[in-house]
């Protein structure tokens, strides 16, 4: 394969320039200009190739609920996003906890057209109560920790989890908020609840979570990273906690800093997650976190469910949307457009940070695995149709900047825009 032409932007190595790339057997093995190969060729004039994106935060719903998303079907959605190496979470049914599950995911995703990394439960069921034997699941292939969609309240179980995970040289990501300061989750305590005559989810709820597992993650060393990040002043203290020199990385999902909670009123349950989206000053706050690099990963928080679930009453409705196939065009649209950030600090968040947290290669270098993502940034389109098994999403119908025209994984074109 050689992708002619093509503006290499590369923020592993800081490249920026318009060069050719010739992949044999998977692997690049030159970069250069006016490569001539006789190969299968990608024009990439005009076009954007960069490493193909990483989603640490994703949710495939296999075992238990296929019928939202399965392995296979969230892998395409994934490749069409121009992700080739996404991380699931492990509240399945049953949850990651245990080897014969992670086993059975092992097994499914061989059969993917890009890479699937599997994170275990920290604690058995995902009760917060119980730490799951993790040397055993890292041995099976666990890539990592997370209670996700479940905040873990045991403080000392948070500890030793995290002391474990350090010994195991694994990441551990937690999903911050204090139930007991939560009446419906899914919505912000604000003027929007109120005018609804919802009782909602204080940024309170976040904010005490995050300072104290910030401390937590201070003390122990572990490589610990928090789960989409929505309030304006846990920003802030990660801010701090970072300046300690805690092994802290944050993320935001593309909702987080590119809404708020005033469409709520606009797009009904399609704008209900957990956490909320905030006011507007918390998403500044959030656009600010992603500019000094306090938020270092884009993630999407991939969360599918039916469309009979997300059209029930507000309060009974499920939290999450879905966003692996718009998430690189609403960085481009909401945050390269509007000049937040350069298309280098958009692309190194979504690849060479989530790599980083997991131990994982990155980079368009010769003799590296060839995992690209071709796009163009100028180029509109109208999300208007889903390769994932459902289409909750906000973004449905909104015109966005930014199309992905390949997604090559492991020297394979896995996607290509028709």
């Amino acid at each position: 394969m050689l992708i002619k032409n093509g503006r290499i932007i590369d923020p592993e190595s800081n490249r920026d320039e318009i060069a050719d790339i010739l992949v044999e057997e998977g692997i690049i093995t030159k970069i250069n200009k006016n490569i001539n190969k006789d190969a299968d060729v990608i024009n990439a004039d005009g076009k954007i190739v960069a490493p193909g994106l990483i989603d640490v935060h994703v949710h495939f719903r296999e075992p238990g609920a296929e019928y939202k998303e399965d392995i296979l079907s969230g892998s395409k959605a994934a490749a069409r996003g121009g992700f080739t190496t996404v991380v699931c979470m492990a509240n399945t049914a049953p949850a990651v906890d245990n080897i014969e599950t992670l086993k059975y995911i092992n097994n499914i995703k061989r059969y993917s057209p890009i890479n699937v990394l599997q994170a275990a439960a920290v604690t058995k069921g995902l009760k917060g109560r119980e730490i799951v034997n993790m040397e055993e699941l890292k041995k099976y292939g666990a890539a990592g920790f997370s209670d996700d969609g479940l905040p873990i309240m045991d403080a000392g179980i948070v500890l030793n989890a995290m002391l474990e995970a350090k010994r195991l040289n694994l990441p551990i990501s937690f999903h911050e908020e204090d139930s007991r300061l939560i009446n419906n989750p899914g919505i912000n305590e604000g003027k929007i609840s109120k005018m609804l005559g919802i009782i909602g989810a204080s940024h309170l709820a976040e904010d005490v979570m995050v300072a104290r597992d910030c401390i937590i993650a201070a003390e122990t060393g572990a490589k610990v990273n928090f789960q989409h990040i929505s309030s304006g002043l846990s920003v802030d203290i990660i801010r701090w906690a970072k300046s300690t020199g805690a092994s802290i990385t944050a993320e935001a999902s593309p909702h987080h800093f590119s809404m708020t909670e005033e469409d709520i009123l606009k797009f009904g349950t399609n704008a209900k997650m957990n956490p909320p989206l905030r006011t507007e000053n918390d998403k500044i706050k959030i656009i600010e976190g992603l500019k000094d690099g306090t938020i270092d990963i884009i993630a999407t928080d991939h969360a599918p469910h039916s469309m009979e679930e997300k059209n029930r009453n507000f309060s009974k409705a499920p939290g999450g949307i879905i966003g692996l196939e718009t998430a690189l065009s609403v960085g481009i649209t909401y945050l390269v457009k509007n000049k937040h950030l350069t298309i280098m600090q958009l692309l190194e968040k979504m690849t060479v940070n989530p790599a980083r947290l997991y131990n994982l290669q990155s980079g368009i270098k010769e003799g590296n695995k060839c995992d690209l993502v071709v796009f163009d940034i100028d180029e509109k389109w109208i999300a208007d149709e889903f390769f994932s098994k459902s289409s909750n999403s906000p973004f449905l119908g909104k015109e966005l900047y930014g199309k992905v025209k390949y997604t090559i994984c492991k020297g394979k074109v896995v996607y290509k825009d028709n």
